[in-house]
């Protein structure tokens, strides 16, 4: 089947017990089991979720998928295979959420933290030693869409024995499938574009081998960090149209990006369709689209407040991957738990802007960011 087909007949599509085209939502706590049946305890398994988890290992072509109540709960869990006096390498272009959780809390339970440009295979080969349990990345990462090379990730990882995790979020397994690149797991915040409709928090991971998927099984089994049968119905509903949403989105996206590169009060864009030849070379060679997000450095703190202030169409707003386009100030919003020394070094500073775009029509949407930007 090929990707679209596979959103809506894959694994997971249909009610086994039933034959209905939508999964129902199972919500149930427990089950009989005076017979013998798959199904015992909700937080170990539910049908509802199950059908989700299917079908998120196969579209990122993995053994076996796992949806959880949020991203961060996925992202937690899977820093849980790790232990004490471990060291993890991480993208330093990161969203804020994991940073607050890798250096405020996992540094509580002895596990060690870098980060690293990991665009640059040569700085991440140079801090890939035997002491580094893992390899972490995002790309395109949050909020500068800088890009990694996962198949190059992948040979450091495995030359070094680490565990290869990516952040699959911004490209979608529409777009992007790091497993088949050579990583180990993948994550998605699937609130994002995976839900589309800022209606469900949730988060999936995929992983490649069955034996790590047995180890992170038990993990979220013990912690229960579990996602609800109504939110897994959501995302399964939400996985039907990925695929025209993240086309039309990307659409969109590819002529705001043409137009604000242009712009006199943009002095920097970032986007993967446009970004520096190498990069963009990478990201082609790993990647099927350049997705919906556009970050702007307006170099004026005040500029950015007004444009995020004034849009009609943009809400302000965490968040993103929805069908409503939103704005939002990483340095105070989703970067925030970043350290102000941090956010100037790695350039996310009080003027950065970032777009999600989302269904609204794109002359609508230009016309929105010209009044906002005064022009």
């Amino acid at each position: 089947m090929r990707k679209k087909t596979r959103l809506l007949h894959g694994a997971g599509s249909t009610d086994q017990a039933s034959g209905a085209l939508a999964v129902p939502i199972y919500q149930v706590s427990t089950f009989d089991q005076r017979e013998k049946r798959p199904y015992q305890y909700s937080r170990a398994a539910n049908p509802t979720r199950s059908a989700l988890e299917a079908r998120i290992a196969e579209l990122e072509g993995g053994c076996r998928g796992f949806a959880f109540a949020s991203g961060m709960a996925a992202i937690t869990t899977v820093m849980m295979l790790l232990s004490p006096g471990d060291k993890v390498l991480m993208t330093a272009d990161l969203y804020g959420g994991t940073y607050r959780l890798v250096s405020q809390v996992l540094k509580r339970f002895q596990i060690a933290v870098q980060f690293v440009d990991s665009s640059d295979s040569q700085a991440v080969a140079a801090a890939l030693g035997p002491d580094i349990a893992m390899l972490y990345v995002e790309t395109p990462a949050n909020p500068l869409l800088s890009v990694t090379d996962l198949r190059a990730m992948a040979g450091l990882a495995q030359a070094s024995g680490a565990l290869l995790v990516v952040d699959n979020t911004f490209a979608t397994p529409y777009w992007q499938n790091p497993l088949a690149l050579g990583a180990d797991l993948v994550l998605h915040s699937a609130t994002k574009y995976i839900g589309g409709h800022s209606d469900v928090l949730a988060g999936l991971a995929v992983v490649r081998d069955e034996s790590l998927g047995h180890r992170l099984h038990r993990l979220q089994a013990s912690t229960g960090a579990v996602l609800g049968p109504q939110d897994s119905f959501l995302l399964l509903r939400g996985l039907k149209t990925l695929g025209v949403r993240m086309e039309a989105i990307e659409e969109t996206t590819e002529i705001l990006a043409g137009w604000l590169n242009q712009h006199p009060a943009v002095q920097r864009l970032y986007y993967p369709g446009l970004a520096v030849p190498t990069q963009r070379a990478v990201h082609d060679s790993q990647c099927g689209g350049y997705g919906g997000i556009i970050s702007l450095e307006l170099g004026d703190a005040a500029r950015a407040q007004a444009l995020a202030r004034n849009c009609r169409y943009f809400t302000l707003a965490d968040s993103l991957g929805a069908v409503e386009s939103l704005v939002n100030l990483p340095a105070s919003m989703s970067h925030g738990a970043l350290p102000a020394e941090l956010r100037a070094r790695l350039g996310i500073t009080d003027s950065l802007v970032r777009l999600s775009i989302g269904l609204e029509d794109v002359e609508d949407l230009r016309e929105d960011l010209a009044q906002a930007l005064g022009g």
